[in-house]
């Protein structure tokens, strides 16, 4: 069995074989494995010039990559953990996503790291940092929700000549495993959308952990009041795949956004938008929201769990729009 993390690990390694341009950067990622292991064993495999451990400057690894990709290289960068992404902010919104539009030659090059909460580990390393790039054109943003995406989806993105950034939660790393053969070149299309649950009464728009909090909601729906919720899982944030997500809320009638972050200013906003302009007319109930509360995330566990979506969160905001 192939969980989430070795997943990541094989898209890595795969690419690296398959092409010699790839090569991967970050701190600690070479003698020490990475902060999850990720990359261990990669330093004896592929030998320092492609297994780059770099100081702690995130702007630098970022502003390195750029250059590199800008010279026919493909850099796969390691945050390690997303939210440090903030020092390289700048190189990522004002060079990295507009160098295509500046000089008509992109940046294909990868920023991944592991995002979310639900590990216990505070402020400071699990934040979902999607919103904050969402308005910036020339990015691509990708969330997967499952060990095959992980690893079809990254192998998607290192290909891609353009930037993406690739968020993966940490809380999948260890608890998700499935089937997956080796030597199969798994590749998942980015810009399009999966139905997770088909359904006929309900949509649940998502991505990343929370599809298997709306996948629990969904079973206790179904179980207890006869309910079938249809989840559309994102997987990429930008491209977004609208004609999935109308599709299903045209069928249904009804949607449910859920993410992680905060609601305030939160990528559910504009899904909410996306729907209001597009299948409106469809709706038969009001749009709901479920996402964080407009915190900080806690250290404490009972903290953090009520700062999170729940299972129960997903249900009885369902329940009110099924009843409508």
């Amino acid at each position: 069995m192939t969980t989430y993390l070795e997943a990541i690990r094989q898209a890595i390694r795969e690419e690296m074989e398959a092409d010699p341009d790839v090569f991967i950067m970050g701190e600690d990622i070479g003698a020490y494995g990475g902060a999850f292991k990720i990359t261990e064993g990669f330093l004896a495999e592929f030998g320092a010039d492609r297994v780059i451990d770099t100081p702690i400057s995130e702007a630098a690894i970022v502003g390195a990559a750029v250059g590199a990709a800008q010279m026919g290289l493909k850099p796969v960068c390691e945050m390690q953990f997303i939210d440090f992404i903030a020092p390289a902010f700048n190189v990522i919104v004002n060079f990295a996503a507009k160098v295509r539009y500046r000089t008509g030659a992109g940046a294909g090059l990868v920023i991944r790291g592991p995002c979310g909460a639900g590990v216990r580990a505070g402020p400071f390393h699990s934040q979902n940092v999607e919103s904050y790039f969402a308005n910036v054109p020339g990015l691509k943003m990708v969330a997967p929700a499952t060990v095959r995406d992980a690893k079809g989806l990254l192998k998607a993105a290192i290909r891609d000549p353009d930037p993406v950034l690739f968020f993966e939660h940490k809380y999948l790393y260890r608890r998700l495993r499935t089937e997956l053969e080796l030597g199969n070149d798994v590749l998942t299309p980015l810009g399009k959308a999966r139905t997770h649950r088909e359904g006929v009464d309900l949509t649940i728009v998502t991505f990343g952990a929370m599809v298997h909090v709306a996948q629990e909601a969904a079973e206790r729906l179904a179980d207890e009041d006869g309910a079938e919720v249809e989840i559309i899982d994102l997987r990429t944030l930008q491209p977004l795949d609208e004609a999935t997500i109308l599709g299903s809320v045209r069928k249904t009638g009804r949607l449910l956004v859920l993410h992680e972050a905060p609601r305030f200013g939160g990528f559910g906003g504009e899904l909410t938008a996306l729907v209001c302009e597009g299948a409106f007319e469809w709706l038969d109930a009001p749009i709901r929201r479920v996402a964080a509360l407009d915190t900080p995330v806690p250290y404490a566990a009972a903290l953090e769990e009520a700062h999170l979506p729940q299972v129960t969160d997903v249900v009885s905001t369902a329940r009110t729009q099924l009843n409508y």
